[in-house]
């Protein structure tokens, strides 16, 4: 039987499922980072291959924060912020370490692995801040509506933190390379392209809920969560 509980006091370590939708969520960010080193071309739409699997970790996020709560949730964001990081770092500093006299492929290691600062700057600021809108309007959406009419609250939650993610990425990223009209056109279509993916995924995203709810056991409504994304204690209680 499913267990509602309004204050998610129960220790993380005791679900079964967390720690592989934790890693999913790491793993799904690592990949998108270096597939967006490559421009794809799908008809009309121009964009990086990141966009083709990134829109998997909100679908994951949006797993995360309607079965397990904004605190658990806040957990995730910050260990997939933190190993993204590391990520890019350590591809940045083998990048620049000087290669073996028989190693040929240095030139491509940097096109791929070693991107720029700016990217990287971009892409953890932006899945920072988009996932914790994404989460924050989820939680409080399942609250407004006591729980009913799950596909709102996914769809509106990745709206919203998806045009903040998308936002932020390009603004950073590109802002002062590119004109704005090309900045504008390509929000559009890297936006658009991420929420038709999770809009045709919300299906699978809502029987995936409904399934781990009943396995774990709960349902959590976050009515007395401390929504501030920068609480580092709520991190370790």
């Amino acid at each position: 039987m499913t267990q509602v509980i309004t204050q998610p006091e129960r220790l993380s370590g005791s679900f079964k499922y967390l720690g592989f939708i934790t890693g999913s969520i790491v793993a799904v960010l690592i990949i998108s980072n270096i597939s967006a080193t490559k421009l794809v071309q799908i008809g009309p739409i121009i964009t990086d291959g990141g966009t083709l699997l990134f829109p998997l970790a909100y679908i994951f996020g949006d797993i995360l924060t309607e079965v397990y709560g904004y605190k658990a949730s806040r957990r995730v964001i910050y260990t997939a912020f933190f190993w993204v990081l590391v990520a890019a770092v350590m591809f940045q500093l083998v990048a620049l370490a000087p290669p073996a006299e028989e190693y040929e492929l240095q030139e491509s290691f940097v096109a791929i692995l070693g991107q720029t600062p700016r990217i990287v700057l971009a892409s953890v600021i932006a899945y920072f801040a988009g996932e914790f809108m994404n989460s924050y309007v989820l939680a409080k959406m399942k609250i407004w509506t006591g729980g009913r009419s799950i596909w709102s609250r996914v769809i509106g939650s990745t709206v919203v933190g998806q045009a903040l993610d998308t936002f932020l990425f390009i603004t950073i990223a590109f802002g002062g390379l590119f004109s704005l009209g090309t900045m504008w056109a390509l929000f559009w279509s890297v936006y658009l392209l991420k929420v038709f993916i999770e809009v045709v995924m919300t299906p699978v995203t809502i029987r995936v809920v409904i399934w781990l709810k009943a396995r774990e056991g709960v349902d959590i409504y976050d009515h007395d969560t401390n929504f501030n994304p920068f609480a580092i204690r709520e991190l370790f209680r």
